[in-house]
């Protein structure tokens, strides 16, 4: 048994074959897919997925690169959204600097705004940092939500040693298959089980053999299976240990 704990149905990359795509990833194993919102229209679908899939399960959000226009009533539409059932997180949330698709002055407040919700509403959140770990850090130590997980992560070892010390978790998705990724393997390697989930981010982020291709749900086991070489652990421990991680971390049942 195997979670996607990050992932985008929700995308038009699926609108053709949504059925199948799940299908599949049940039949890799893979018992929960938690589907991420990362605007409000995004996150309208998310909980809509939600409903009409068992196995799915809704986080709702606004991303960094909407800070710049996330509208009026958006946060208060995100809190109506958060209160529905099968939402199990406020998120993606964060920062982003890599490709400025909003202005940073723009994004501390909306930042600030959804991590305020999660402690009102007593959920978790999910952290997009990219390129933004000094600011994310001071913003995360000013507000602390009660768990975090900072997905598809790739800062360096001196940010996850923070981001550990905070008390939170990370993610990692199926680029640590890819030929130079071998700095973020190495951080796997002693990395403290307890703080790890497996995302795919479909429909980003496809395993090294399948890139240029759409990424999946499906992906978790093979994601599953680098980590326990990278560990030396067997595919069981690894899918065992992660998916209760992942469980309690979103309080699946």
């Amino acid at each position: 048994m195997l979670i996607d704990t990050h992932c985008h149905l929700d995308f038009p990359e699926f609108d053709q074959d949504r059925d199948e795509v799940l299908a599949r990833a049940k039949k890799e194993g893979i018992a929960y897919i938690v589907n991420i919102g990362s605007s409000l229209e995004g996150s309208i679908k998310s909980v809509e997925l939600a409903s009409k899939y068992d196995e799915v399960y809704a986080v709702v959000g606004c991303h960094p690169h909407e800070a710049d226009n996330p509208g009026v009533d958006t946060l208060k539409s995100i809190e109506d959204l958060a209160r529905k059932e099968k939402v199990v997180a406020i998120g993606e949330i964060g920062l982003d600097y890599f490709k400025n698709y909003s202005k940073a002055e723009n994004q501390k407040p909306l930042f600030t705004s959804l991590l305020e919700l999660s402690l009102k509403l007593d959920l978790p959140v999910v952290i997009h940092s990219r390129q933004a770990q000094a600011d994310t850090l001071k913003i995360l130590k000013d507000i602390k939500p009660k768990k975090a997980v900072v997905h598809c992560f790739s800062g360096d070892q001196d940010f996850l040693q923070k981001v550990l010390e905070l008390g939170f978790s990370v993610s990692f998705t199926c680029n640590i298959t890819y030929p130079k990724a071998s700095g973020l393997r190495d951080l796997i390697k002693n990395l403290p089980l307890e703080r790890l989930m497996l995302e795919t981010d479909a429909p980003f982020l496809s395993p090294e053999g399948l890139r240029g291709r759409r990424n999946e749900p499906g992906s978790v086991k093979l994601l599953a299976q680098e980590v326990a070489k990278i560990k030396g652990m067997d595919f069981t421990q690894i899918s065992a240990i992660t998916t209760k991680n992942a469980k309690e971390f979103f309080n699946l049942p």
